[in-house]
């Protein structure tokens, strides 16, 4: 790798795989490393931007911090990276790292040969591509590479009864990886989280390396430096997008199946009772991801709301500021057959 070239790392994964949390601990110790954070965010409300202006750390300013909220990095490579890559490089100040993390739902693929463009290609080289995977939901069979037990847990419950793309991306964002963590390991057994890893292992060709994690908990030194060079590597890490393409079939990448949209609500009276609701909710009409913030009914500080599945995490991360308005933001993310009237009418009914 060329020493006099910023080295940036690509950060993808599953929703909720826990890319913010790893970013944040990230940040948390980077020793003093001056690091920019490109953000891609899906859905209308920048709440991993959000989360991660509020860490407060010296090492990554506001400034430093730039969200794409205009769709899917990997399709809007063009109009949004390039550009927002050039003004980066056009600071004096410039970063000593760059950090990517993608949407959920992007192809890590024709962000990495973006890297190549006339421009970018002399100062930005690819450090490696990081995939966080929810060891947990792996383990489940909720995006397993394994066919049969999913297959057998769709004739079990037809709300898991998803279409294979969603599957293929799974597996795209594995193949583009050069490290794979598997996150949340806390919260499966240590044979369950050797399934996980013989799983992926045995469905690449590659051979990336892997770490665990919990909590997103990994060091600085394991996540920056790989000095991979990945953008001259990407031929051999297509995606099934790119494969089907070369055996001519023709498709565009696309989200159609999947569907976001935003909920504003009032205060929120019973924080716990709310957090239940959204259990059985989430339940009811198998929404895969839904985040945001709410306002607790006489508390001082903002809640952040992360569920993956039925799985979720609450914490107060800081107070309102002032003039900022105080109200609940949701955004719930699901397949494209999602009741958009129903769990909107089911959130307003939880927060009264």
């Amino acid at each position: 790798m060329n020493g006099s070239k910023i080295p940036a790392t690509v950060i993808t994964g599953f929703l909720g795989a826990g890319k913010t949390t790893l970013i944040r601990h990230m940040l948390a110790n980077a020793n003093g490393k001056r690091i920019a954070l490109i953000i891609n965010e899906f859905g209308d409300l920048g709440v991993d931007g959000d989360v991660l202006k509020g860490c407060g750390d010296e090492v990554c300013s506001e400034d430093d911090i730039v969200e794409l909220t205009n769709g899917c990095i990997c399709c809007t490579v063009a109009d949004d990276f390039i550009p927002t890559m050039e003004q980066l490089l056009a600071r004096k100040n410039r970063p000593d790292h760059i950090v990517i993390e993608t949407s959920g739902l992007a192809l890590p693929q024709p962000l990495v040969a973006a890297f190549n463009w006339p421009g970018i290609k002399t100062q930005v080289t690819v450090d490696g591509v990081v995939t966080v995977v929810d060891s947990a939901a792996v383990a489940a069979g909720r995006f397993a590479h394994d066919h049969d037990k999913l297959d057998a847990q769709r004739q079990a419950d037809e709300g898991l009864d998803h279409e294979s793309p969603l599957e293929e991306l799974f597996e795209d964002q594995l193949t583009a990886a050069d490290l794979i963590v598997l996150n949340k390991a806390d919260l499966i057994s240590a044979e369950e989280l050797e399934g996980v890893r013989s799983g992926i292992s045995a469905h690449m060709s590659r051979k990336p390396a892997f770490v665990e994690s919990r909590q997103g908990e990994v060091a600085p030194e394991v996540l920056l430096g790989l000095g991979m060079g990945t953008e001259d590597d990407i031929a051999n890490r297509k995606s099934h997008h790119e494969l089907h393409h070369e055996d001519g079939h023709e498709h565009d990448h696309d989200h159609d199946e999947f569907e976001s949209f935003v909920v504003s609500l009032g205060p929120v009276a019973d924080p716990a009772a709310f957090t239940q609701g959204l259990v059985t909710l989430i339940q009811t009409h198998d929404i895969l991801r839904l985040k945001g913030f709410a306002d607790v009914a006489g508390k001082p500080m903002r809640q952040v709301i992360q569920a993956v599945g039925s799985r979720i995490d609450t914490h107060f991360d800081r107070p309102w500021a002032a003039g900022e308005t105080r109200e609940t933001r949701l955004v719930v993310i699901g397949l494209h057959d999602l009741d958009e009237a129903a769990i909107r009418d089911g959130l307003s009914q939880l927060s009264g």
